[in-house]
Parts: C-alpha cells; structure tokens; sequence
C-alpha cells in the first residue's frame, strides 16, 4: 500500500462511511497475507521457524510450562488456503504457533489494593496487588461480547479467567507481529453460537495463518506502524475538518434564525413617501440567504441536514421563512371567525362546549412575532382535540374496521402495514368520542415516536388508540400549516417538558391543549407551507446527493483497496 496514492484520494475515500477503520483493517489485511513489504530471498523462510517451533513446544511440555495438546492438528488442506502465499512464508495453523490457557478467577470484591493491573475479556478492569504473569503477555478475551480482543500486559499484571493466557516461541515469531496477526485474523468469528459469546482453543487452534521469516515480521510491524499513524493524521485531519464544517452549520443556522429572514425593498429613509406607498401593497422581495446557497458544502453528514430541516420549521413558526403582506388579514379577524366557526359547530351538536383555555399573556411568549401575527393556545385553534380507546381492544386480522395505532402513523399518512381490525360493536363505541375522518391530523403522543404528526390520508373510518391523539380543525384553518408547526422543535421542545411517565414517556391532551401556538394570517399560512416544501424538497435533493457521495467514495475505497491487494508484494511497498 502506498502512502502516496492514499494521500492522493483521501479527501474522497475520506467520505465513505468507516473509512478509516476500514483502512486500518485493510492494513492488517496486507499485512498478514505478505502484501505490505517486499520479501528478502536471504531471510530465513517460515518453514525453518516452525521446525525451531516444534523443539521449543516439545521442551516447554517436558519442563510442564505448557500441557500436551488433547487433539493432533490435522494437516492443512488445499482448500483451506484462500490465497497464495510469498515466497519465504509458510501456511500454519495457530495452534502450531501458540499455546493459550485461562486465567485465574478474581471477582473484583476479591481485588485488593495495588497496581497490578487485572485483565478480563476487555482489557483492564481493575487493580490488585498480586500477579500471575510477570513479563509482557498477550492476552486473548475469552467469555463475553469483547471476545477474541487483543491486550498485551505490562511486566506484571493478573489475568483473569474471562481471557486467555498466551505463550509461543519467541524465536519463531515476535511479540508484536503475532499481535498483528491475532488482530488480523478476528477471532471473534470463531465464538460458540450461545447467549454468552465465547471462544476456545478447539475454535482457535484450527485456524490458518501465514507465518513470515523472522526478519519479515519486523520490516512488517514496522511497516503497520508507518501506516497506521498515517491513519492517525487522517483521523486527526477528518475530526478537525468535520468539526469546522459542524461549526460553521451550526453559526450558519444560528445566524438565519436569528436574521429577518428577508429584506424588505426599501430600507432608504431618505425615500419619499409616494414610493413608500406605491410599495406598501407588494411583498418584500425573498433573498436567499448566503447558507443556502453553500449548503452542499457545508451538509457533509445526515446531522447536518437535520438540523437544517429543524431550523426551516423554526424559520417558519417564527415568521422568517416568507415575507409577511400587510394586506393579509390578521391573524386577530382569523381568531375570531374560529371563535364563530366553533360556536356555530356547538350550536349544531357537532362538538362538545369545552373549558377554553386562557388567554396568552404577554410574558409567556417566548419571542416576538411579526406585526399581523398573534399568539394562540392549540385548543383555541381546534374543534377538537381527544384520543383514542384506553383499552386495547381485542383486534385481529377479521375485523370490520381498521384499528390504528402508534406504529401506523407516518410522517406521509397513516401506513396499513401491519394494520389490524376490530368488530363493528367495537368500532361504533371508540368511533362515537374519537372520529377521525380524511384531511384531520394525527399526532402520537405516547413512546418513543412521541411527537410523530400526520394528516389522515383516509377515507374510511377507523379506531385508534389512545397513543394517537386526533386534532379537528375549523374549516378556515390551513392543515397543513398547523402540522408543519406541531413537527416544530418549538412545539416539541413545549411537549417534551410535559411528558409523563416512567416505563414509556407520555404527552397529555390536558397539557397539549394549552399550548402555545403562533398564528400567522391565512394567506400567509399557505406561502408558509409552499415555502417550507420548497426548501423540504432541497433538503431531499442535499441527502440524495450526500448517499451518492458517499456511494462514490465507498466505491472509490473499495477500487484502491482492491489495487493494493491484487498488487505483488514488490508493488505494494
């Protein structure tokens, strides 16, 4: 692999996803197949080292350092070796190479004061004052979801017996190649199929590796090393440039929110006042602002367009998304055709009289709105405002009517996957208090999809649960303007204070009912939504772009690691 042509692409290969832990593992992947360095014809071949091997295994059982393997390794197959070796290497099995045993148990109560550091399955994981290695020993996690993790002890240290116990020859192969090669190898697709991961050396010993000459070993960790602080300064360089790009995003959007959102067209005092007038009819003109214009730049990450789409919906429940007409109607008359729109609907029996809310004070707003704006509570702007059944309800797929809950309800409409039903007895007794019809919103207020808000796109009748809470609007409201609102981090951020409950959090309809809403005049209300689907749609076209920079540069990653692990050993110096 050459750090050259690494450094020619990184700023792409930078992009996909995991690039750098793909290229440290690619690394090893070089380095233990004797692809990362060239070879040298006068280096003593591996097959000499396993021979030097035998002996050192044959005298460590006679003076009992290590036990007499259970089972003979049987001879390596054609099959087993997935790619060719260098010339000098030699094919092996790890049981050949090491020889591992368990720990001794230590539970920390048992842990005394000291500085032996005590190994388990993740590394250290205490502190005691006695020792059971007493020079640097590489250490193989043994029981739990870190098994098959390489640490390597300091001279003293106490393994326990979640983690294995290494020993081989040093003479055939040194310390920080083998960890090389135990990384490089992921032992970890060796563990049992159990609850509780686990490996053991019937996994391990079966296991081919390649086995370099002793000199190559070392040109080989060399070689890593070189590399992988190459991937230290790309991590380095990565972290620091995403953290500008999440700087600049974030004093980007921090500036637009707190900005007019548009520039009125005259802003000369010195204009007389027939220009003032001839003007006072027209809408200001729209500026894109100077973020949108560099957005592919600056949304490099899903976050990023997330929190653009977070601050279009903060943009608009202040009044800065659109210019706002002073020949609208304000929003005051719009008030008040509700208030008349509701009396008549109560006149009819439509709906139930019920408690009004107060008024909004002055104080509770917690920002200025534009002139022809007003505050509201949410139950001042609804007809409605209830839930569905508190009690489940048998439902099964025979029902007569559909029976909706949390899990059905998408930002697009209510989804029928996984849809069950409920008898028509049933349906009648829900649908009498809660009877959601096409065009009302929708909006779960129970769990973990709490704040999830929709328009009913249906138009049968259903039951829900009370998970989802149905919102009835005037019919001079604007739906849609009411539900870009409630998706709002405003409205959530006054939901999330509100939610109740230990096992599964809750919103009430006691405590949505008073909440703050603004409300902008009518026509206002629908450039608004034009707007924001406008800039939705932008935000579509950023993340569709995002995953095919991200697929390109994946690809990218996957071309170069192919060329250097197709390349010749030579070439891949």
């Amino acid at each position: 692999m050459n750090p050259e042509h690494l450094l020619q692409h990184f700023d792409r290969l930078s992009e996909a996803p995991d690039a750098i832990a793909r290229l440290r593992r690619f690394i090893l992947d070089l380095a233990v197949r004797g692809k990362l360095v060239e070879q040298d014809t006068n280096d003593e071949p591996g097959s000499e080292l396993l021979k030097r091997n035998l002996v050192w295994r044959a005298e460590a059982i006679k003076n009992k350092q290590i036990r007499e393997p259970r089972k003979t390794l049987k001879d390596i197959s054609h099959v087993e070796t997935l790619y060719a070796l260098p010339a000098g290497w030699a094919f092996a099995r790890l049981g050949e190479i090491i020889y591992i045993q368990s720990g001794d148990g230590l539970i920390a109560s048992n842990m005394k004061n000291g500085d032996v550091p005590v190994f388990g399955g993740n590394g250290i994981n205490g502190y005691h004052d006695e020792s059971n290695v007493e020079k640097p020993t590489i250490v193989i996690g043994r029981v739990g979801y870190y098994c098959g993790s390489i640490h390597v002890t300091p001279y003293k240290a106490w393994v326990t017996d979640n983690a294995f116990i290494t020993r081989f020859c040093q003479q055939a192969i040194s310390m920080d190649f083998l960890v090389l090669l135990l990384n490089g190898t992921n032992l970890k697709e060796n563990e049992n199929a159990t609850a509780q991961p686990v490996i053991s050396g019937s996994k391990l010993y079966p296991i081919v590796i390649g086995l370099p000459p002793l000199a190559e070993q070392h040109r080989i960790v060399a070689k890593v090393d070189e590399l992988m602080a190459l991937c230290d300064q790309f991590q380095a360089a990565q972290t620091e440039r995403e953290q500008c790009r999440d700087r600049l995003v974030a004093a980007s959007l921090h500036q637009l929110q707190n900005a007019n959102g548009f520039t009125p067209r005259h802003q000369d005092a010195k204009k007389d006042e027939k220009a003032e007038q001839e003007n006072l009819g027209t809408l200001a003109p729209w500026r894109e602002p100077m973020f949108l214009q560099n957005l592919p730049r600056l949304t490099t990450r899903p976050a990023h367009i997330k929190q653009l789409r977070q601050t279009i919906l903060n943009l608009a429940v202040r009044g800065k998304l659109v210019p706002q007409d002073p020949n609208d109607e304000p929003a005051a008359e719009l008030l008040k055709r509700i208030k008349a729109e509701k009396s008549q609907l109560l006149k009819e029996g439509k709906i139930k009289k019920l408690e009004m809310p107060s008024e909004v004070d002055e104080d509770e707003t917690p920002f200025e709105l534009p002139n022809n704006w007003c505050w509201s509570r949410l139950d001042n702007v609804l007809s409605k405002l209830t839930d569905g059944t508190h009690h489940s309800p048998p439902n099964d797929q025979n029902g007569e009517f559909k029976y909706v809950t949390a899990k059905n309800i998408k930002p697009e409409g209510v989804s029928l996957a996984n849809i069950t039903n409920v008898s028509a007895e049933i349906h009648w007794e829900i649908y009498a208090r809660c009877n959601p019809e096409k065009g009302d919103i929708l909006y779960i207020k129970d769990g973990a999809t709490t704040g999830v808000v929709t328009i009913n796109n249906l138009d049968e009748p259903f039951s829900m649960l009370s998970s989802v809470a149905l919102l009835k609007l005037p019919g001079c409201l604007f739906n849609r303007l009411i539900v870009e609102f409630l998706r709002s981090p405003f409205f959530y951020d006054q939901m999330r204070g509100f939610m109740k409950g230990a096992a599964i959090t809750r919103v009430t309809l006691k405590r949505m009912a008073p909440a703050l809403i603004p409300l902008p005049p009518i026509a206002e209300q629908y450039r608004i939504v034009a707007k924001v689907d406008e800039l939705m749609t932008l935000c579509d076209q950023l993340e569709t772009q995002l995953n095919t920079t991200q697929a390109d540069s994946r690809r990218l990653l996957e071309a170069v690691l192919h060329e250097a692990l197709a390349s010749t050993p030579k070439e891949a110096v």
